[in-house]
Formats: C-alpha cells, sequence, structure tokens
C-alpha cells in the first residue's frame, strides 16, 4: 500500500479518536438539541401568576390620580410624605415616590427606599415613566396619540438591490447568529487542527521517533499523509456541522420561533466555511511544519505557532467595531489578510456580504500563500527536522534557506 496512504489513515483515526476532537465536533450541535428540548420542557410548565408590586406616591401638584396599574406594579396615592414613609417601614409598601410641586418646570421626580442599589430597576422606572406622561396628557390629546408619544417609532428597514427590487437577503441582528456561530467554530476547528499536526511532528522530533519514520518513509510521503490525515479529520467535522445547522435551525423555527424563526442562512455560507476551512488549514499546516522543523520542543513550537494561530480569532475582538462601522477598509483588508481571512469573510457574510472580487481576491491570496509557505516547510523541513538542541536564531534560518 502506497506510504502516504498509510501515515494518512494512521493520522485521521488518531485524530478523529480524540477526545478534544469528538467533544469539539459533537457538543455544540448536541447542545443546541438540548436547549431545543429544554425550551419545550419549560414552556410546558404552566408560569406562576406574576407578583404585583405596590409602590407609593405623594402627589404635592394634583391631577395625579389615574393609571395607577402598571403591569405587575401598583401604584398607592398618599397624603404625605410621612403616611408614606411610615407605609414602606411597616412593609405595606415596596418603595414610594414624590411628584413635587415644581416638577413641572424641573422634572425632578424623589424616590425613596429601604435597599441599596446602583440603579432604580427597568420595571420600576418604565411604570413612573407611564405614570407621568399618562396622567399629563389624559384628556388634552387623543389616546391613539398618547399611545404613539410612549412609542413614537416602530422603524423597519428594507434592502432592495441596485435594480430597486427586495432583496433577498435583509441585515438584522438575526442574520450575524449563524455566521458568528460558524465563525467561532472555523476558528476553533483550524487553531486544534493545526495544533494536531504541531504536536504531532513536535513530539516525533523530541523523542527521536522521526529518524525512525524518515528511514521508512520520505519526508514528502509523511508530511503529505499527515496534512492530509488530520486535514480530512477537520473537514468531516465542518461537515457534520454544516449538515446539523439547517436541521437544527429549521427545528428551533418551528418549535420556539420569535427571533429565532427570523435567523436566516447567507446562502452561499455553507460552501465558503468549507473552502475557507480547506485553505485556511492548509495554510497553517504548512506554517506548522516550518515551526516544528525548528523548534526544540513540542511547548516551544507550540508558542511559535501563537504568532499565526491568534490572528484566526483576532477578528471578533474586533466584532463591536466590525458592527459599528461595517464597511471601513480595514475589514476588507482583513478580509484579504490570509491568517484572519477565513473568519473574517464569515462574520462579514452575515453583517454587510462580500463583494466578489472581495472573495476571489482573498481566496487567491490564500492559494499563493501555501504554496509559498509549502516551498519555505519543505526547506525548514530538509534543514531542521533531524537537528536537535538549541532552536536556530533568525539569521540562521535565513542563511541556510538561502544555501538550501
Amino acid at each position: 500500500m502506497n506510504k502516504t496512504l498509510l501515515v494518512f489513515r494512521h493520522e485521521f483515526r488518531h485524530t478523529i479518536r480524540r477526545t478534544g476532537f469528538i467533544v469539539l465536533t459533537l457538543v455544540p450541535p448536541l447542545l443546541a438539541l438540548l436547549g431545543i428540548g429544554v425550551f419545550h420542557i419549560v414552556s410546558g410548565i404552566t408560569k406562576p401568576p406574576a407578583e404585583v408590586t405596590e409602590i407609593g406616591y405623594v402627589d404635592e401638584v394634583g391631577g395625579f390620580d389615574q393609571f395607577t396599574t402598571q403591569e405587575d406594579i401598583t401604584l398607592v396615592p398618599f397624603d404625605t410624605t410621612e403616611a408614606a414613609t411610615q407605609a414602606l417601614v411597616t412593609e405595606d409598601i415596596k418603595e414610594y415616590f414624590v411628584i413635587p410641586s415644581d416638577f413641572i418646570s424641573t422634572g425632578v421626580i424623589r424616590r425613596y427606599t429601604t435597599q441599596r442599589e446602583l440603579r432604580p430597576p427597568a420595571a420600576t422606572t418604565a411604570a413612573i415613566e407611564d405614570f407621568i406622561s399618562s396622567n399629563l396628557l389624559a384628556g388634552k390629546v387623543p389616546e391613539a396619540t398618547v399611545a404613539r408619544i410612549k412609542a413614537p417609532l416602530n422603524l423597519v428597514t428594507t434592502t432592495l438591490t441596485a435594480t430597486g427590487t427586495v432583496a433577498p437577503e435583509q441585515g438584522g441582528y438575526a442574520n450575524l447568529v449563524i455566521p458568528g456561530i460558524f465563525g467561532a467554530l472555523l476558528a476553533a476547528s483550524l487553531i486544534f487542527s493545526s495544533i494536531y499536526l504541531l504536536q504531532g511532528l513536535g513530539a516525533e522530533k523530541e523523542n527521536r521517533l522521526m529518524e525512525i519514520l524518515l528511514s521508512s518513509v520520505s519526508p514528502r510521503q509523511l508530511i503529505t499523509g499527515k496534512v492530509l490525515g488530520i486535514g480530512a479529520a477537520g473537514l468531516a467535522q465542518v461537515a457534520i456541522w454544516v449538515a446539523a445547522t439547517p436541521l437544527l435551525l429549521n427545528l428551533a423555527s418551528s418549535s420556539i420561533g420569535g427571533f429565532i424563526s427570523t435567523i436566516q442562512i447567507p446562502p452561499n455560507l455553507l460552501a465558503l466555511a468549507v473552502v475557507y476551512f480547506v485553505l485556511g488549514y492548509l495554510l497553517f499546516a504548512v506554517l506548522s511544519i516550518g515551526v516544528a522543523a525548528v523548534s526544540s520542543s513540542v511547548r516551544e513550537a507550540q508558542s511559535l505557532a501563537a504568532i499565526f494561530t491568534t490572528w484566526a480569532i483576532a477578528p471578533f475582538w474586533l466584532l463591536s467595531l466590525i458592527m459599528e462601522f461595517p464597511y471601513s477598509p480595514a475589514w476588507v483588508v482583513l478580509s484579504i489578510f490570509p491568517f484572519s481571512a477565513p473568519v473574517m469573510v464569515i462574520l462579514r457574510l452575515g453583517l454587510t456580504g462580500v463583494p466578489a472580487w472581495q472573495l476571489a481576491t482573498s481566496i487567491a491570496v490564500l492559494v499563493l500563500c501555501i504554496f509559498g509557505g509549502l516551498v519555505l516547510a519543505s526547506k525548514l523541513l530538509r534543514t531542521y527536522m533531524l537537528m536537535y538542541g538549541k532552536r536556530p536564531t533568525f539569521r540562521e534560518i535565513l542563511r541556510n534557506l538561502r544555501s538550501a
């Protein structure tokens, strides 16, 4: 049997049996399925009636005597501040507020409570605001106008194509959910796959097993088998996620509905996820080979590999800026920069989409870097794989590469 195939089979089987690989592959879909099941269980339990909270108030202006029921809060009037304070002390009310005589000119409401807090609860603030505004407007403007003043805007945005028709892909946070999850999983898969390759090569070199292996197979056969074996395992991992995503999303949409039902999968996301995993893995793989060749130990190799693997998660550090300034040229650069491109492109697909020319440029740059990295890694492998002891300096590596 071809020796490359033997190495491929060994690395593939060894990788898919790793506990970390199994966990990373199965846990995300299983957690999503578990979440859907828990929602079914919780939604089937009868929700207990909400407890009504009583809040006192003292009206020094006069006329604030309507709309005292606000959701789960009941507003109880008191004639004096002393009476309200006494009710608070005896725990007849939870808190109280005073509408002072100069409220119309100042807008100041004084609130009193027995508990220390950073800020008033949102439900309490909303109840008081609604109570004040409703009483101020009652009898002065139509009820429909009152309702519109309280909720003046319900903005609905529709994206149009260049020809003026409704675009099939609309914006919104819902569109970022699937690309965000896929980006995180893709980054994890790229990093772990390259680490597996790095650990294997580093351990074999550190334990002098590399000498035995290279006596039976050529360096090309060994590296090709390792890269393809671990890459095939990672691709199988991504394929499982790709296959599970539409099924889980459909199940969640029909079971949970609401925000989940608005989540969309960009039509080219699943295909590009596979393409960028393959290209990203090959790039990280050839770099891992070079790092393992010049490193004297597995720990040292992992430290050096962080130089490029960190870029796989860098787009998530900038996610808030990407959402705030989605059309910044900086994101185009990161979509073309080979180390960050796989994850960056996936994230941008859920935000603004990625023009075809940027996709083509990004893929072309990745392919060129893979071939360049392969040439560099091959030279480093031939020069340093069987060298032990101190790691060569950067000048020594350059000098040896020129003479290789």
